[in-house]
């Protein structure tokens, strides 16, 4: 049976959706040295899901630095918290990296933000939303995608906390940690879909919610 997909998807089914969670291992990087052993194992993997995530300004004209930067492989996650240690040689090692693909989304923005706290030539970097228009997919929201591919629901309550905390919270390591390895999981699932062609797309009014 072939996988339905909507060219729109309805956010109001979205709440009724099980969860999703990354359940592998989160490390949070908070020196030098840490971040030359993540690097060292995240450029050992086939693939890496990548997101960012920045303090939330409530007040007009202030925008905050990148605060985070999350890379995950298929088990572990590792948070670099960038406005503790900045983008060092090592991370931009990581950035620059040609090797292993680097799946995320709205790439353009994370690495614009990036490339403000430290220049670097951006990688090997792959942005899903380029992706999923070419199989008719418009919706290009990460929780909108994630729920019409798998089914499922990821939960976006942190995403307005505050990113410079002293100490992260363990909500939010997972939700960073969620929406990085995710990415892998929307890639390899199109790049199947694409090579099987083994959906079927459903193609929705423009009056559909938000």
């Amino acid at each position: 049976m072939k996988k339905l997909l909507y060219n729109k998807y309805d956010k109001s089914r979205i709440a009724s959706l099980p969860r999703v969670l990354f359940e592998g291992r989160i490390v949070v990087v908070l020196s030098d040295f840490e971040a030359e052993r993540a690097v060292d194992y995240l450029l050992s993997m086939p693939i890496l899901g990548v997101d960012t995530e920045t303090r939330p300004s409530f007040k007009r004209g202030v925008v905050h630095r990148v605060a985070l930067l999350q890379v995950s492989s298929y088990d572990t996650c590792f948070l670099f918290r960038l406005n503790h240690i900045g983008i060092s040689p090592v991370i931009k090692r990581l950035l620059e990296d040609t090797t292993v693909p680097k799946i995320g989304l709205s790439l353009n923005d994370d690495l614009t933000m990036l490339r403000r706290v430290a220049d670097f030539t951006p990688g090997n970097f792959i942005d899903l939303q380029d992706h999923v228009r070419e199989i008719g997919v418009e919706d290009l929201s990460l929780q909108k995608l994630y729920a019409n591919f798998f089914g499922q629901k990821i939960s976006k309550h942190q995403r307005l906390t505050n990113w410079e905390a002293d100490v992260l919270s363990d909500k939010q390591k997972l939700y960073a940690a969620t929406d990085a390895w995710t990415c892998i999981n929307l890639y390899e699932e199109l790049q199947r879909l694409k090579a099987t062609g083994d959906y079927e797309l459903i193609i929705k009014d423009s009056d559909i919610k938000a």
